[in-house]
């Protein structure tokens, strides 16, 4: 009985060693990652695509449909990379972090590359060619920004008028896809940092009381429907162009020789700026069950007296990677109104 359990043992602990995670082993299965979710949204894509030429073979669409069903499924599957891979490339920064610090072991030897030193501040990579290179100290970085919180109108400016507003609170939300660099002000590290980028937004209104939007020669409309709906939602897609001055908290590190090097998102952040940009489209979406007790899902398309341009003010307070975000349209939401469109939720950095 000693023997088997002592057999036992020594098998866990094989197992358990043969398991022990090294630099390497992590980074091969990021890679493979980033590979299998690139390679299984082309695979995706090339369905799609195949399945829209079979569609437009037997005269099924028109070759205008067929050219806007594969743009919308090379864009949505681009995004879905982008997103994903963001993530496993994320993981990787955080991976080399942790082997500056030296919380994770690295392999002696693999596949002709050595790791011939590492300390706490920075790493040099030397390959067979005796190649090395120094990693520290970027004055620009860049980032991988998603938000989502709720979304709604403010009146004249009041936020009272929050109180008494026409669309539901918790159930009118906003979505913001973007990339972002930050840019250190000066050479040396510092505090102080200028940034912007590019994102997309995508805003909902849900409105109260069965209530729709309804568009005429005066403008638009919050009416009542005839149809009880259990769907009534107005869209509208945004792009923008965000810029911040942040001011980020984080202890800079210092260098065995002494030298201060810059680290960023590693503490509390402030970010305060503004917007401007552009509204793709808008869209009503309303679903209802007709006298025959049918569910019908009605898509509207239009400008629905909107603005085209818009801009604002925004602002987050973050630790770390995450943070609360607050966003607010200067510009009203629809024309000839006081009507105007503010987001708060939570926001993720990925730097």
């Amino acid at each position: 009985m000693i023997r088997i359990i002592l057999a036992l043992v020594l098998l866990s602990s094989t197992i358990a060693f043969s398991q022990e995670k090294t630099f390497e082993k992590e980074v091969r299965k990021i890679s493979k990652k980033i590979d299998q979710i690139t390679s299984q949204h082309k695979d995706s894509l090339k369905q799609k695509i195949k399945e829209v030429n079979l569609k437009l073979k037997k005269n099924e669409i028109t070759n205008e449909k067929a050219t806007e069903l594969k743009k919308n499924a090379a864009s949505y599957h681009a995004k879905q990379i982008e997103l994903n891979a963001g993530i496993q490339e994320y993981k990787l920064q955080q991976l080399v972090q942790d082997k500056v610090d030296g919380k994770i072991a690295s392999e002696d030897k693999q596949d002709g590359v050595r790791v011939s030193f590492f300390d706490k501040d920075f790493f040099v990579l030397r390959t067979n060619k005796k190649e090395k290179k120094k990693i520290y100290n970027k004055r620009t970085t860049t980032q991988f920004v998603f938000a989502m919180g709720v979304n709604n109108v403010l009146e004249n400016n009041n936020f009272g008028s929050l109180n008494s507003s026409d669309y539901k609170f918790w159930q009118s939300h906003f979505y913001e896809l973007g990339f972002t660099f930050k840019t250190r002000f000066t050479k040396e590290p510092s505090k102080t940092y200028f940034k912007y980028g590019i994102s997309f937004l995508w805003n909902n209104l849900r409105p109260k009381n069965n209530q729709y939007h309804v568009e005429d020669d005066t403008g638009v409309l919050l009416e009542e429907n005839v149809m009880q709906l259990t769907e009534s939602r107005l869209r509208h897609v945004q792009m923008i162009f965000p810029m911040h001055l942040e001011f980020d908290f984080s202890e800079n590190k210092t260098l065995s020789d002494d030298t201060v090097v810059d680290n960023t998102h590693d503490g509390i952040r402030l970010g305060l700026g503004g917007f401007f940009g552009f509204k793709l489209g808008t869209r009503q979406y309303l679903e209802f069950k007709n006298n025959h007790g049918t569910l019908v899902e009605e898509l509207q398309r239009g400008d629905f007296n909107m603005n085209t341009v818009n801009y604002g003010l925004s602002g987050y307070l973050a630790y770390e990677g995450i943070g609360v975000y607050v966003k607010y349209d200067l510009n009203p939401l629809f024309q000839n109104t006081s009507t105007r469109n503010i987001s708060l939720g939570v926001r993720l950095d990925l730097n």
